[in-house]
């Protein structure tokens, strides 16, 4: 065995130098024969393998020799002080090979000291250690002349001096990108094997020149040992190197844990469920309790009674009590005085009444002309489209710092994105990478760069952003083939090795920079599947932005508007291949947008005419029946009021034109909502007054039919009046409250509306008036409606009770179906006990499940929701979701701060020893690594970290004067301690210079790319005014995330802020959309609850009864309560679309109330003398009240609101369909049951004392006017009993 042994030495020598080597290969004996210290195992350069090739090793198994002098010099300079004595195995060319590999690697990884060390301690031993043969062994050669070239060998590294490295390395960051150095030097490794294979993989041009395996050590290498052992940590206490908490966890301090809002539970139950819950049931059972007492208490009483009831007449029935059994109680319980506000208002409007009567040509013609001379401001009527001027205050938080980045850093990138989606197979998503379909995707994206804008003749290269100022920014799979040619047999390979390692030199785009997998394909799992089965390809195109105003952003939206274009002919193509295309470029959000306007305005016109029609019909089917039209159709002309209903329709469009007038002049602008939604508000609200007006004037031509016309309005606004004040009063505050809100949109809808709905009110009881006194002559005078310059003979009229100058109409017509079944069967059947009691029961009940879906309500506004339908971006935002998974940049920018001082420097930077413990990029990082809590996915881009990196001598040409390194004989040198770093006027200087420096691959850290529009420097004040930190958010993918993600944003920069001293704040594009969320919750209870306050203050005030305002204020509070928990219901989330219109339910639901309480306080007295006898006081009133104005504000708003709400239901607008026509159906439902169910039997329950009416009080002539009104009504009509 021995000589065997001997002999395959001896013949392995031989063949070292003998030509016969030149047939050898791997089968041949390893060419490290002997492996022992102080033997080397590969020694000097041997030659180029190839012309273009890089210089290979000589295999030389000889001993370790001494170094000269000047070799020993170098290799301590470049590889430590360890390497001043003993023998190596290295020459002087390999380490001239050696310094310029590791000078690469240096500019890359020179941040961290441990990397550094563990780096180049792999390197500078596996070239120059002594005991070379220990740990190397060549595998392969090849013969060069009379030399040989190792081109292959294996290197035996310990795991822990593996695992030590890759630790030290694997979060270091380089440079601006923010991105991995470990992307750089391992490939994107996820574990040290990955690393080192990166590291030896052969590379013809940039890597190892020939193949380096790294075998795990084993007992198959039994004389092999690696020699390495003990890395140096990343959070070593050595401060020479100790690495900066941004580039080694280990050395972070640990940030205080966020404490987050965890919603109570009891069970599965939220803990305000919870609470509704149980006080609802507490109210049930007492509730039972009380009315079980109650039946038991009335059945002693009818027993200790009974001799008392056989005298009577009738018993009562189970509904009734001991004080139902006086016949003709309502009587006995009427109000007996007058309230001093309301005798004034009475007062006041009969004598405007009578006024406008009497000289309606004056009163409409100065109407028409006030409201002509406030239209004259439509000359200045701009409308906003705007997004950011419309949702956002100017003087808000995220408004100013949207600002002062724009001032300060230039506007936002554009963004141009595609989709390529294999998913139009019936199997659903299969792969989208193929051959044919890359090459063809490749030639799209020359056509996009090859194609001219109609215009301009603009191309990409022409509006792209370029940061090196050659290759455009294009985020592309084709990018991972720009340094070769995509071929049939290699593109998956190619595709693999790109996805496991984008920095690979193989790898890199024109623009230099690593393509992360997350942002080039999606629909594939990551971990699981290969990147060659994604769903999707994903391209996006960046192009420089401009402030409004600058040529350069029409230049862009021009280009952009081609490529629109194009887009839409390849999705043509795509779809022939069976794929799917949708993209978005900057301008087609806002194209959409204006689309989906256009629609809308269609069916908000079509529901206006519904709303106009309905409106003129009803008003006069008030005196025309259908038993009128089939006697006499030609009379029904005369009695007809639909010229009437056109006039009251034509005011709501005239108080619609003045407010918009008014506060057009005041510099106002009108926004969309306004245009779409204040015509639909006072047409709702403005009707019911007309109906009111109308209804209440043909009572008062029964009663005093023999009165002049201007008495008859008199008396009929002096009514109606005080009840139009209290609404258009309480409604008009409600509106303007909004004005007090900051959101431009919000505030100008509600100048708008609480201008319109005034200016409506008084045009009702000026210019209506005065044309209905006008058209209650023309009835008189037997003159046709709308034709009233024809007048009919007497004989027409012939068998109408009072001919001309009488009551317009018979006591048997005088109540229409609507009126007399409310009086007759509806008013009745409310009022009884049990009915009244259920009745609370169930609406509180409501209510309280209204209480407890307050909380499910969501927050946001999704941006498919206001495009059309059929728009082409809602494929693409479904993709988006879908298929990209890389965050939104933010920038956290510091204001203000002299960064030319050193403990300012300190507050900022992370990199260096002596930066603070919780500098602003030490927190950064942090955050970082708690995305969940943070929603901070990249490293942050630190300026101030980089620009002192410049400054290194170590770092590559980066900072040079002529041909000598800037802080190359510094006194004190370069250190991680920033120890003798620039400050004041020299920091200026070599910032100045810094931020004009090129990047390329000569020094990543040069700051002309990466800053130049990150940094203010102000040379005269010697300070930095502004400066931002550049990272990137997790992907937001709910309107939930986006919100999150903006509050802890706030959170990180008053933390940052708070901690040193400083003015920090957060930008990212979308924040400016969602900064109404942080205040809209809080925003909506303050402006519901000023405006409830205001209702119950008016009420009150014009009503004289605190209980009364009490439970109308209440009946409001419970209808917007259970418009909200609707809302959670039907999926239409808070934002400032719906708090509009959670304005305008407040506004709508006083409307219905107000009518009828303020009939309850102050009955009409006919209405009451024909209560039923059993019913008294509060329960009269309420009767009397829905009888009196019930028929009005179910036809006059109820039905009126219900058509044009229904047109709404066919639009092709998500938006109109969620925030308008669910919204405002589910408040004319609960609305319009709330104030004719709910609100007439809390009244009667618990509602204030009433008060006369002062036409009613006394007197001879109210005595008479009340006889002859039931004498006009046949007997089986007035018999109280039956009603």
């Amino acid at each position: 065995m021995a000589r065997a042994t001997v002999w395959r030495t001896l013949a392995t020598a031989v063949l070292l130098w003998t030509p016969s080597a030149v047939a050898a290969s791997a089968s041949e004996p390893p060419w490290t024969v002997r492996h022992e210290a102080g033997r080397c195992a590969l020694r000097g350069q041997c030659g180029k393998q190839s012309l273009f090739g890089k210089e290979l090793p000589c295999p030389d198994n000889g001993p370790a020799e001494d170094p000269s002098e000047e070799v020993r010099d170098k290799l301590v300079l470049l590889c430590g002080d360890e390497w001043r004595h003993g023998k190596v195995c290295c020459q002087e060319d390999q380490l001239d090979v050696l310094k310029s590999n590791l000078d690469t690697a240096n500019s890359i990884i020179s941040s961290c000291g441990a990397c550094k060390k563990n780096f180049f301690d792999l390197f500078c031993t596996f070239t120059c250690s002594p005991d070379q043969s220990l740990f190397v062994n060549v595998t392969a050669i090849a013969p060069k002349g009379d030399k040989f070239l190792v081109t292959e060998l294996d290197q035996l590294v310990s795991e822990d001096f593996g695992g030590g490295l890759y630790n030290s390395c694997s979060d270091v960051k380089f440079g601006a990108t923010g991105g991995r150095a470990m992307d750089f030097i391992g490939g994107g490794a996820k574990n040290y094997t990955q690393m080192l294979k990166f590291l030896g993989d052969k590379k013809p041009f940039v890597g190892s020149p020939f193949q380096i395996n790294f075998p795990r050590p084993n007992e198959q290498y039994e004389k092999m040992h690696p020699i390495l052992s003990d890395p140096t940590p990343c959070n070593t206490t050595d401060e020479r190197y100790r690495c900066a908490c941004v580039d080694c966890a280990g050395a972070c301090p640990a940030l205080p844990e966020v404490t987050e809002t965890k919603q109570c539970h009891v069970g599965l139950l939220p803990c305000l469920s919870f609470a509704v819950v149980l006080i609802y049931s507490v109210f049930v059972a007492l509730l039972v309790l009380a009315v079980f007492g109650h039946a038991a208490a009335a059945k002693r009483r009818r027993s200790k009674n009974e001799r008392l009831q056989l005298l009577q007449d009738a018993s009562p029935s189970d509904d009734e009590d001991e004080g139902d059994m006086v016949h003709g109680a309502a009587s006995l319980d009427r109000p007996t005085k007058q309230y001093f506000v309301n005798t004034y208002c009475d007062r006041i409007f009969s004598n405007l009444g009578r006024a406008c009567a009497r000289f309606p040509g004056i009163t409409i013609g100065t109407c028409v002309i006030v409201v002509g001379l406030l239209c004259i401001g439509w000359v200045r009527f701009d409308v906003e489209t705007d997004p950011v001027k419309l949702w956002v205050a100017p003087d808000s938080d995220a408004a100013v710092e949207k600002r002062f980045f724009g001032e300060n850093f230039g506007p936002f990138f554009r963004a141009e994105q595609a989709f390529l989606v294999n998913d139009t197979l019936p199997s659903g998503p299969g792969p989208v990478l193929s051959y044919e379909t890359l090459k063809w995707w490749e030639d799209v994206e020359r056509r996009v760069r090859a194609q001219e804008s109609l215009q301009g003749g603009y191309t990409l290269k022409d509006v792209c952003y370029s940061p090196t100022g050659d290759a455009c920014v294009l985020q592309s799979v084709t990018g991972w083939f720009s340094g070769s040619s995509i071929e049939r047999d290699s593109w998956q390979d190619q595709i693999l090795k790109c996805a496991d390692s984008p920095g690979d030199v193989d790898c890199l785009p024109e623009f230099q920079l690593p393509l992360p997998p997350e942002r080039l394909l999606g629909g594939y799992n990551r971990s699981s599947e290969p990147a060659t089965s994604a769903s999707a390809i994903v391209t996006t195109w960046v192009v420089k932005n401009y402030n409004s105003g600058d040529p350069g952003l029409a230049k862009a939206e021009d280009w952009e508007q081609s490529t629109n274009r194009l887009f839409q002919d390849i999705q043509s193509e795509a779809k022939e291949r069976g794929l799917r295309l949708s993209f978005n470029t900057e301008i087609s959000l806002e194209q959409e947008l204006n689309k989906n306007t256009n629609t809308d305005a269609k069916i908000v016109i079509i529901s206006y005419i519904v709303m106009f029609i309905y409106a003129s019909l009803a008003l006069g089917s008030t005196t025309v029946t259908a038993g009128m039209i089939l006697r006499n159709p030609v009379a029904a002309l005369v009695q007809s009021k639909f010229m009437l209903g056109i006039v009251g329709i034509a005011i709501v469009l005239m108080s619609v034109a003045a407010s918009v007038g008014l506060f057009a002049a005041a510099g106002v602008k009108a926004t969309l909502i306004i245009a779409e939604v204040i015509p639909f508000l006072v047409l709702a609200v403005g009707v019911d007054n007309i109906f009111l007006i109308v209804h209440e004037f043909e009572r008062v031509n029964i009663s005093h039919a023999d009165e002049p016309v201007s008495e008859r309005i008199a008396r009929a606004l002096g009514r109606m009046g005080p009840s139009i004040l209290l609404s258009a009063s309480t409604e008009t505050v409600a509106f303007a409250l909004g004005a007090a809100v900051g959101m431009p949109a919000v505030r100008n809808f509600a100048a708008y509306a609480a201008g319109a709905v005034f200016i409506n009110a008084l045009l009702q009881v000026t210019m209506f008036v005065s044309v209905l006194a006008l058209n209650q002559q023309r009835v008189e005078e037997g003159r046709l409606d709308c034709v009233p310059c024809v007048k009919l003979r007497e004989s027409h009229l012939d068998h109408i009770p009072g001919g001309f100058g009488g009551a317009p109409f018979s006591g048997a017509d005088e109540e229409g179906w609507l009126s007399r079944f409310i009086r007759k069967q509806y008013a009745p059947a409310l009022m009884g006990n049990k009915t009244r009691v259920a009745i609370i029961t169930v609406f509180l009940g409501l209510f309280a499940a209204g209480i407890a879906l307050l909380p499910e309500v969501p927050l946001g506004l999704d941006q498919r929701i206001a495009l059309p339908s059929d728009s082409y971006l809602i494929d693409y935002f479904n993709d988006l979701d879908s298929y990209f998974n890389q965050g939104a940049p933010v920038y956290f920018v510091v204001k203000d701060l002299n960064v030319t001082a050193r403990p300012h420097q300190q507050e900022l930077c992370a990199r260096y020893t002596t930066c603070n413990e919780f500098s602003l990029a030490n927190v950064l990082e942090q955050e970082r690594k708690r995305p969940d809590v943070s929603y901070i996915a990249d490293a942050t881009a630190s300026w101030i970290d980089d620009f002192f990196q410049w400054l290194n001598p170590d770092a590559g040409e980066c900072c040079v004067d002529g041909s000598k390194a800037c802080f190359a004989d510094r006194q004190p040198p370069w250190n991680n301690a920033l120890r003798g770093m620039p400050e004041g006027k020299e920091f200026v200087q070599y910032a100045k210079r810094w931020l004009n420096s090129p990047t390329g691959q000569e020094c990543p850290y040069a700051g002309q790319a990466a800053y130049g529009d990150a940094v203010v420097i102000d040379e005269k004040g010697m300070t930095v005014p502004a400066s931002h930190f550049r990272t990137a958010h997790t992907p937001l993918k709910s309107q939930e995330d986006f919100i999150n993600a903006y509050a802890s944003a706030r959170r990180i920069a008053k933390d940052i802020s708070e901690r040193n001293g400083i003015e920090v704040f957060p930008y990212s594009k979308f924040y400016i959309f969602f900064d109404q969320y942080a205040t809209i919750v809080h925003l909506s209870t303050a402006l519901v609850g000023a405006a409830l306050a205001f209702i119950l203050v008016i009420t009150t005030v014009l009503l004289g009864s605190v209980a009364t305002a009490v439970v109308v204020t209440l009946t409001v509070v419970m209808i917007v309560v259970d418009i909200v928990g609707t809302m959670a219901l039907a999926g239409v989330s808070l934002n400032a679309v719906s708090l509009v219109n959670i304005i305008i339910c407040v506004g709508i639901g006083v409307e219905f109330c107000a009518h009828i309480a303020r009939a309850f306080t102050i009955p009409s007295a006919s209405i009451m003398e024909r209560a039923h006898s059993r019913f008294r006081g509060k329960e009269a009133r309420a009767w009397a009240a829905l009888v009196n104005v019930g028929g009005s504000v179910f036809s006059g708003i109820t039905i009126t609101k219900l058509l044009g709400v229904f047109v709404l239901a066919f639009t092709r607008s998500k938006i109109f369909e969620i925030y308008y026509f669910r919204v405002w159906l589910s408040l004319v439902i609960w609305a319009a049951l709330h104030a004719l169910v709910f609100l007439p039997v809390a009244l009667s329950l618990f509602g204030g004392k009433g008060y006369i009416d002062p036409d009613d009080f006394g007197g001879l002539e109210q005595d008479l006017a009340s006889r002859r009104y039931r004498a006009l009504l046949p007997d089986e009509e007035y018999d109280s009993d039956d009603y």
